[in-house]
């Protein structure tokens, strides 16, 4: 098969990296949810030799990956491990860092949810979990593209839609994460950064 190519994910790719490469550098695993073509995978990887990067999705998507994989010759980078956030707890190890792009959006909110908790779960004590996506901010629209996307979001299927700063705020902060930063990405875009908090009871 070819290898799948998203557009926005070779436009993005080195923003989000200049955000990320400082806070999982020192990162022994990260897990990305969500790893779709595989096309950030193998970029982060190249880009953090020195940490695992565990790539995840469902498992329609993991040919793609694996195509990406094949070509990148980055050893670090491994296989995708078949990952449905409404599937607990998750086969996952606990690990330093969480990556997850465009996702939120596109997941039903019972699965944003989720994803929360088993991210919780998974992180490591002073872990990092860093969500890529557009946001609203008190229920309002940052731009009207967001605004235009969000419609044909819904469009396309009812339960996607972008979701709102604060409830993800709350959601991360349930499950012993902490926003550390929010920070404005090219095209309306954030990069949302939780550190999981000491203290919190693990289950």
């Amino acid at each position: 098969m070819n290898k799948p190519v998203s557009e926005a994910s070779e436009r993005n790719k080195q923003p989000i990296l200049d955000v990320i490469q400082p806070l999982f550098y020192d990162c022994d695993e990260i897990l990305e949810i969500g790893t779709g073509t595989g096309q950030h995978a193998v970029f982060f990887g190249a880009a953090l030799p020195d940490s695992v990067w565990r790539t995840s999705d469902l498992s329609e998507n993991h040919d793609g990956i694996l195509e990406w994989l094949r070509d990148c010759g980055t050893e670090n980078v491994l296989p995708p491990l078949e990952l449905d956030v409404d599937e607990l707890p998750w086969p996952i190890k606990r690990v330093g860092g969480v990556f997850s792009a465009n996702t939120a959006h596109i997941m039903a909110w019972p699965s944003v949810v989720n994803m929360f908790f088993g991210v919780g779960q998974a992180l490591d004590t002073g872990g990092v979990f860093c969500l890529y996506g557009p946001f609203n901010y008190n229920h309002e629209y940052t731009s009207q593209s967001n605004a235009e996307f969000d419609a044909w979001l819904k469009s396309v299927a009812l339960h996607q839609g972008i979701r709102d700063f604060e409830e993800i705020c709350t959601l991360a902060k349930l499950h012993g994460m902490q926003l550390e930063s929010d920070i404005t990405m090219p095209a309306n875009n954030r990069t949302l950064v939780f550190r999981k908090m000491a203290g919190v009871q693990e289950q």
